[in-house]
């Protein structure tokens, strides 16, 4: 039941911080902020639980399941399960969870107890998306994301934010649907084969069809997961829902809404298509290494300081597209830290951006300048996950990127002379923020407040986070060893190697 639970507990959490902010505001922060710290201390418990684990478990290589009947007529059931890969998204999850509470603390004045119901939705949906493994229950999930996400930023958003939450309710809206149809196309084409109506995933693994027909069903999942990703072309509606959103809006986009697309990728896009998955790669690949130059060069560009953090998650998930398609172990471990790692040190920053805009009321970058004298704990906080961001050895996400350009090495030298190219944008960009923002002179004379005590907190724990992944990536990657190892055995023996990209 422990799953059900991490389901349960947001939407259950939510609907209780709402009704208590009609008396109190401040016990709906209180409710939102134990309701994600309890899930993020079971997460916790099972990931102690199963330290070490190097194994499969005996049921698709399943650490958890929770297996229960839902609409059998149509083979539909509420199956949940984790394995490595699911149990490091969920601890993510949780852990930024926490991070976007405490970070709308003192922001979010207004509708206090509908702005943490919609939070606290939005988190149930994605644990149910990194946990589901029946596909209209994981459809389900993908849906329930959306629109609490869409009034996150339509009524707690910036200026523009009607036009932004609009944009992306249409963006994943369209290409969810365009995952449903293909999900019932793999339906039907299971039973055509089987007689068996089912959406479960282990069933679906390796039904047999005609090449032209999975490559048609497979880009049906891969175009609605690289919507979300979001990849190169189809991430222009990222910017504008970055710069609208809340605060707490940006942290679980940046850190955990883009990495539903990139799991969905690794989960179902490869294990259920691998022959399409393979014949599509160079193209993935392409796209993943124009996506790392072009979001280097347009956040480069920026005079928007949130829409600067924005443009770079385009780049950051150009590797882990890179990372998925090379087809190879090392770019793989590489692309799950750096989903990781992405999330920590991208969704440091835009708390940073939000804490910078709630004092100074504006993100202009030209704007700004001088500001270390004023808030030098802040300061110091944005150069260590700008730092982080460009790919600096000892941090988490030098780590990931690494492995990435290692394995993507061994597939195309091409491609990987590219990525190398894209890291040296992050520099620029990077230090361009820094000097930009907090060195030089203060022209327009800020007198701001520095860091918070719970902002420092949030800060440390973020910064720990990264120090760790950066210099003790192993726990991490014995974690996913167990999910690496089924893909290895259920996919790779399908696709052989003279085959693979």
């Amino acid at each position: 039941m422990i799953l059900l639970w991490l389901v349960l507990i947001p939407l259950l959490g939510g609907v209780a911080a709402w009704t208590a902010a009609q008396r109190r505001p401040l016990a709906a922060r209180w409710i939102a902020l134990a309701a994600i710290a309890l899930d993020f201390g079971l997460a916790l418990l099972i990931w102690i639980g199963h330290a070490g684990r190097v194994g499969l478990a005996s049921q698709g290589g399943w650490l958890v399941e929770f297996d229960h009947a839902w609409l059998p007529a149509f083979g539909i059931r509420f199956h949940l399960a984790l394995d490595g890969l699911s149990l490091l998204m969920v601890l993510l999850t949780c852990f930024l969870g926490v991070m976007a509470v405490l970070a709308s603390w003192t922001e979010i004045q207004d509708r206090v107890g509908f702005f943490h119901f919609n939070l606290l939705w939005i988190l149930s949906g994605i644990l149910a998306v990194f946990l589901a493994v029946d596909l209209f229950l994981f459809y389900f999930a993908w849906e329930l994301m959306l629109v609490p996400m869409y009034f996150l930023i339509a009524i707690w958003g910036h200026e523009h934010r009607v036009y932004a939450a609009i944009k992306f309710f249409l963006f994943t809206q369209l290409s969810g649907l365009l995952m449903l149809v293909a999900i019932l196309a793999l339906y039907v084409v299971h039973h055509e084969v089987t007689g068996v109506y089912t959406f479960e995933y282990g069933a679906l693994l390796h039904t047999p069809m005609p090449d032209g027909t999975a490559m048609l069903i497979m880009l049906g999942f891969f175009v609605a997961f690289a919507v979300k990703l979001p990849m190169f072309p189809l991430h222009t509606w990222l910017p504008d829902a970055h710069t609208e959103a809340p605060t707490a809006g940006s942290v679980i986009l940046a850190g955990l809404l883009l990495k539903t697309g990139a799991y969905g990728l690794i989960r179902f896009v490869i294990p259920l298509f691998p022959h399409a998955a393979m014949s599509f790669s160079p193209i993935a690949m392409t796209l993943g290494a124009i996506g790392i130059l072009y979001g280097a060069v347009l956040a480069f560009g920026q005079t928007d300081l949130k829409r600067l953090v924005a443009y770079t998650s385009v780049s950051h998930l150009g590797f882990v597209l890179l990372g998925i398609f090379s087809w190879n172990g090392l770019a793989l471990q590489g692309a799950v830290l750096t989903m990781i790692c992405h999330g920590i040190s991208t969704g440091a920053l835009f708390i940073i951006a939000g804490a910078l805009q709630e004092r100074m009321h504006t993100r202009a970058i030209d704007r700004m300048g001088g500001l270390w004298a004023t808030v030098p704990r802040l300061s110091g906080a944005a150069l260590f996950f700008a730092l982080a961001s460009l790919g600096l050895p000892g941090l988490g996400d030098f780590v990931g990127e690494f492995l990435v350009l290692l394995g993507t090495y061994q597939v195309s030298i091409a491609l990987a002379a590219v990525a190398v190219v894209g890291i040296l944008g992050a520099t620029f960009y990077a230090l361009r923020l820094v000097q930009r923002v907090f060195h030089g002179p203060n022209p327009h004379g800020w007198s701001l407040a520095d860091l918070a005590p719970r902002e420092l907190v949030m800060m440390g724990l973020m910064m720990a986070s990264l120090v760790w992944l950066g210099l003790y990536p192993r726990p991490v990657i014995e974690t996913f060893a167990p999910a690496m190892t089924h893909l290895e055995e259920v996919v790779m023996p399908v696709v052989p190697p003279e085959g693979r990209p």
